[in-house]
């Protein structure tokens, strides 16, 4: 386990397009499933890290509570399935389902979202306003595996908040940390490590 902090892609760029099956459903999810949606969150996370498998909780009530609200999420797990087997979409479908998660999965194969992305961790959070730009990247909050901080979600939540009523999100964000992303070999994007 490599701790790897997010990139911090910058504010202001646009969401790339995705195109990616759900691993509950095998339905396509794609950029535009969201065009409806007045904010996007895209959270990268996997089954089998700790950093996640803390937040899992967080992440359910995430979903549950932005439900019927104008924020969509999707998570993507992005992991060599070859070596970290535990991240296989099946594996995945479990997770979701288990945890009753209230937003859709995906899992990138190729790892090119993960990249158009500059997705680096495990969790990493990216927060879109309705124009599709990016008005937040970093943290869950500052809980992490064993600081004894309770998880909160409350750094994300305050960026959620501000978007979907039309406020200005703070740009003083700190970075999310976690795993590191399972690149397959070769694939490994400049911005890695």
């Amino acid at each position: 386990m490599a701790r790897t902090e997010s990139t911090m892609l910058d504010l202001g760029t646009k969401a790339p397009s995705f195109a990616l099956p759900d691993v509950v459903s095998g339905e396509t999810i794609s950029l535009d499933s969201f065009a409806a949606k007045t904010a996007l969150l895209v959270i990268f996370l996997c089954e089998h890290c700790p950093f996640v498998k803390h937040i899992q909780e967080e992440l359910t009530r995430l979903g549950r509570d932005y439900a019927n609200t104008n924020l969509g999420i999707l998570a993507i797990s992005s992991n060599d399935v070859e070596k970290y087997p535990d991240d296989s979409p099946e594996n995945l479908k479990k997770m979701a389902i288990t945890l009753d998660f209230k937003f859709n999965l995906c899992y990138d194969e190729s790892q090119e979202v993960a990249k158009a992305y500059t997705a680096a961790c495990t969790p990493d959070f990216f927060l879109f306003d309705s124009q599709r730009i990016l008005v937040y990247r970093g943290q869950l909050d500052d809980s992490r595996p064993s600081n004894g901080i309770p998880v909160t979600g409350k750094d994300l939540r305050a960026a959620i908040d501000k978007v979907l009523t039309g406020q200005p999100v703070p740009t003083d964000q700190k970075p999310s940390l976690g795993c590191n992303i399972k690149w397959k070999l070769g694939n490994e994007p400049p911005y890695y490590g």
